[in-house]
């Protein structure tokens, strides 16, 4: 039989700001964290509105020592995990070495890949000492299991957009296994340098003033940076040890297009959201609301309306499906992490977050996107989706506790 597996922690850092009490009230009261770009210099670049952490100082956070070998965004995981592991506290105790684990979505450094750019090539300078394992995509995974001596399996899992949710269906799949009793998973993202930020001009897909998720005026997606950290446990220890339940993790579904590097495929992507309601044992008439994807992208809106629609059929018509993008931008490597999240806190809390910045219906983006405001709802059951580019998909079915 198979082992339920409990959400007893979170940490969240975004555009909304650091902690989940913060996230909590942003989302209840509609405001999002979108504003202009100071991490670059403007002149440099086109863009100007991003999902920046406001007013984010390493130093407040970190001794000299942690900054000089954690990356940017590996600084958000560890702020993130803090929270999460003190809202679970006790989670690793009496658990045998090996059955704890950190799997974490992959994030490159890039915060620390640019500045050894700019040492080497334009000041020739020697890079930093610690360049090789601020970089490396398993830095964040590796910090995690440092700062809690973690000691059984710990990785990372890299999948662009979906990186934050294979790991933490992973994770899942792990503890419903028997593999291990617990695990803190998540993701994380930092991409606002200033090659990184060109490097998205440079496909074109960037709006000109903010993002707005299946509105018909829709132009690209906002860059945004952060992390999200949820700790999963197996559920009757978890209620054994007097943990606070706050979700459980039903199903998980992935798949690949195997088609184009960067256009969705609706019936790819409609294969993920059935395989994780499959392997949750649900049908459609389960699902009160769907964490989307919403990117702001003409097409990827679009392709994810098509999908929904092909799973869920009528019932799409009854179900709201809302973009966090729309609030914080698009974080990449922690964007279904922060879906999760988001759609948790909503839930618990007896509403569900907002699309912001709508204006206009699409009729090829028919969905109640939950428009401008949050909503006052009764919501248990919610699809969390996760599409990048190569085409790699993932969806995550929870439940509120």
């Amino acid at each position: 039989m198979s082992r339920r597996v409990a959400i007893t922690g979170l940490g969240a850092v975004s555009a909304l700001g650091l902690g989940i009490p913060i996230h909590l009230e942003a989302l209840r009261q509609g405001r999002g964290g979108i504003g202009p770009l100071t991490l670059v210099p403007q002149e440099q670049v086109k863009t100007r509105v991003v999902g920046e952490v406001p007013g984010y100082s390493a130093e407040a956070h970190f001794t000299p020592r942690q900054i000089s070998t954690v990356d940017r965004s590996g600084q958000f995981a560890l702020l993130a995990a803090a929270e999460a592991m003190t809202e679970a506290a006790g989670a690793t105790e009496g658990v045998a070495p090996q059955k704890a684990g950190v799997i974490f979505g992959a994030a490159v450094g890039c915060q620390t890949l640019e500045e050894g750019y700019v040492r080497i090539l334009r000041d020739g300078a020697r890079p930093l000492p610690f360049t090789v394992p601020r970089v490396m995509p398993s830095s964040a995974a590796s910090q995690i299991s440092m700062a809690y001596h973690i000691t059984g399996p710990s990785f990372s899992a890299a999948s662009a957009c979906a990186s934050a949710s294979h790991a933490i269906g992973l994770a899942f799949q792990m503890i419903r296994g028997g593999m291990l009793d617990m695990a803190v998973t998540g993701g994380c993202e930092a991409p606002l340098t200033l090659g990184m930020v060109k490097s998205w001009e440079a496909l074109r897909v960037l709006a000109a003033d903010t993002c707005r998720p299946f509105s018909k005026d829709r132009s690209g997606l906002v860059l945004g940076e952060g992390a999200a950290v949820l700790v999963l446990e197996e559920m009757e220890r978890a209620r054994a040890r007097g943990a606070t339940i706050l979700g459980e993790v039903l199903g998980f579904g992935m798949t690949a297009d195997g088609a184009d590097l960067t256009a969705p495929d609706a019936s790819s992507t409609a294969r993920a959201i059935s395989a994780a309601l499959d392997d949750a044992g649900l049908d459609a008439g389960a699902v009160d609301y769907v964490a989307a994807h919403g990117t702001g992208t003409v097409l990827n809106d679009k392709t994810e309306t098509t999908s929904l629609r092909t799973v869920l059929g009528e019932r799409l018509a009854k179900v709201p499906v809302s973009s966090l993008k729309s609030m914080t931008g698009h974080c990449f490597g922690a964007s279904g992490a922060l879906g999760v999240t988001a759609a948790l806190l909503g839930m618990r809390n007896g509403f569900l977050p907002p699309t912001l910045n709508f204006r206009e219906p699409d009729p090829e983006c028919d969905v109640d996107c939950v428009p401008n405001a949050p909503r006052t709802a009764t919501a248990e059951i919610a699809l969390v989706n996760a599409f990048a580019f190569g085409g790699l998909n993932a969806v995550l079915a929870i439940r509120a506790a």
